[in-house]
């Protein structure tokens, strides 16, 4: 199935077109494993044998990062020719890797890299610089390294001056005698990763631009990447890469261990050319079509399609949110806002063939990713947007945290006026990917398992039903006093509520009815297209024991 890794020409005027209508109107191993969720760093120990001693590391990327950043904005990464952009989908999958050619591959090496040529929507050329204890030298492009098949360009492309458009990166990852592919950075700043036993989901950027805005998005790319060759017994990789783009520019180093979940150890420094509305930080991209709350599409044989179904937010303080995912009718924007969060992540948690019934997208086996802070981010929020879409080929869900902008006060208390050059500091930004197989044994508290939305007792009457599994109210019986607690925001109002006992799975199931309130005015009813209904809910222990006993379960009705 064709899915693209990278921004498509029409993403940014479709995520346009539904900002302006709003707008107008008024989205390792297995130590590493078992510490999922509960904000452990890896250990010395975790991640094996040394890297090898090398004249080069973050500090130099730093400074080409920092000196790019003192001048105009210049693309060296462009010059693809023409009748490379202009071929087909099919013209430029002919164009494959030859695997003979991998790199390491006739040393023998536990890691070996393989190559994107430019063209159709990879516009941006990157360098690849290879770093052993020798030193730094740069990886050339050659046709040799490619199979054109029935394409009849090699020619041309032979004698123009070209680099490569990406790379990925295969390691036995499932089996010892075969290397699988288990990462990929290709489009923009877009990469993706996978876990054991997993297929390509969601995907990830190096850092996101003014997204969701009314001035367009701005789509930052890596330029340059520095791979440090592995030992003979190696089980991590380490990569460089500089980032530019007409706002910023920036240092990135990724640590890659390959394992039942895949991690990414990555340290980032972005410097700003200019102040940006919005930065954010370990962006995460991918796709929602439908799912269990639509009860599947009308003339679609499949029940659910999308690479993940919910977004999951840890606080400061434990505090899991759990926002199960949607294909809004309009843009949607969600904000989960606290200080020096835990972790948050998009997650494919339903990993049942039978929800899908998919035989080549298999989308049960699409990752989850997990990012956990390194150190404290300060205060901020975590951005969900959610962008309506007719096509699954279309990524069309972006989370990201938002750090806050620094306000200084002075004697007084008073806000100061923002220095000219603020934005100029370097931002340093540290993190733990984690792509995986998601479990809700890793959670501490019960899981929403599933979100349906049906019609009430009119039209304007919305009903929900929530199943709660797992922790301890599995255990819990019928007649055990557990209480729910549903908050229903501006536009409607609670009616009814139950809360009993699943004998069939033995969690509990959470049905609530609400009603929307009224708009007579025509200035209302204006409005009323535009509304969102903030929902929230949970399970706790009792009606006076606050204690939860659940993830606090949100959703943005749009009506």
């Amino acid at each position: 199935m064709l899915r693209f890794s990278g921004p498509r020409p029409e993403w940014k005027l479709i995520l346009f077109f539904y900002v302006l209508m709003a707008f107008t109107a008024l989205a390792f191993f297995q130590g590493i494993a078992r510490a999922a969720l509960d904000g452990m760093d890896p250990t010395v120990e975790e991640l094996g044998e040394p890297e090898p001693v090398i004249d080069f590391g973050m500090s130099h990327v730093e400074a080409r990062a920092r000196d790019l950043a003192s001048r105009p904005f210049q693309d060296t990464a462009g010059g693809v020719p023409e009748y490379l952009l202009r071929i087909s989908y099919d013209q430029w999958r002919d164009i494959r890797f030859k695997p003979e050619k991998s790199l390491w591959r006739k040393e023998g090496l536990p890691f070996e890299l393989q190559f994107f040529h430019p063209g159709l929507f990879y516009n941006k050329m990157v360098s690849i610089n290879i770093v052993t204890q020798e030193g730094v030298k740069e990886l050339p492009f050659s046709t040799e390294f490619f199979n054109y098949g029935e394409n009849d360009f090699q020619a041309r492309v032979a004698s123009a001056k070209l680099s490569f458009a990406g790379f990925r990166v295969h390691y036995p990852l499932n089996k010892p005698d075969y290397k699988d592919e288990v990462a990929v950075f290709l489009g923009a700043s877009y990469f993706r990763a996978v876990g054991k036993g997993l297929q390509y989901g969601l995907s990830a950027r190096g850092i996101a631009l003014d997204t969701a805005l009314p001035s367009g998005e701005e789509f930052p790319f890596f330029q340059e990447f520095w791979i440090v060759k592995p030992g003979n017994k190696s089980t991590k990789l380490t990569i460089y890469a500089l980032l530019n783009s007409p706002s910023c520019t920036g240092a990135y180093k990724f640590l890659i261990i390959p394992g039942t979940e895949t991690v990414l150890i990555v340290n980032s420094t972005v410097f700003l050319r200019k102040d940006v509305a919005k930065v954010g930080i370990a962006p995460l991209t991918s796709m929602f079509m439908f799912g269990e709350t639509e009860n599947g599409m009308p003339g679609d044989y499949r029940p659910e399609v999308h690479d993940s179904d919910g977004l999951l937010v840890k606080a400061s303080d434990g505090t899991y949110f759990w926002r199960p995912l949607a294909n809004q009718r309009r843009l949607g924007i969600s904000k989960f806002k606290g200080n020096n969060l835990q972790g948050f992540g998009l997650l494919q948690r339903d990993q049942v063939f039978d929800h899908y019934q998919d035989l080549e997208a298999r989308y049960e086996m699409r990752p989850s990713l997990w990012i956990e802070p390194t150190g404290k981010w300060g205060g901020g929020h975590v951005e969900l947007i959610e962008i309506p879409s007719d096509k699954e080929i279309n990524d069309n869900i972006v989370a990201f945290w938002v750090p806050a902008k620094k306000v200084e006060t002075g004697p007084d208390g008073k806000p100061l006026p923002v220095k000219p050059d603020a934005f100029k500091e370097p931002k340093r930004f540290s993190y733990v990917m984690r792509w995986m197989k998601h479990s809700d044994e890793s959670l501490p508290v019960a899981t929403a398992v599933a979100t349906r939305l049906a019609k009430g007792k009119g039209d304007k009457y919305r009903r929900f039903i929530i199943d709660f599994e797992g922790a301890d109210i599995n255990a819990l019986p019928a007649e055990t006093g557990l209480a729910s607690e549903v908050t229903v925001g501006e536009g409607a109002r609670l009616v009814e509520k139950q809360l009993q006992k699943n004998e069939v799975t033995g969690g509990w199931r959470l049905a609530f009815e609400i009603l929307l309130e009224q708009r007579e005015d025509l200035k209302s009813a204006f409005i009323d297209t535009q509304r969102v209904i903030k929902l929230s809910a949970l399970i706790k222990k009792g009606d006076n024991i606050p204690d939860p006993l659940s993830v606090t379960w949100t959703y943005h009705l749009q009506p």
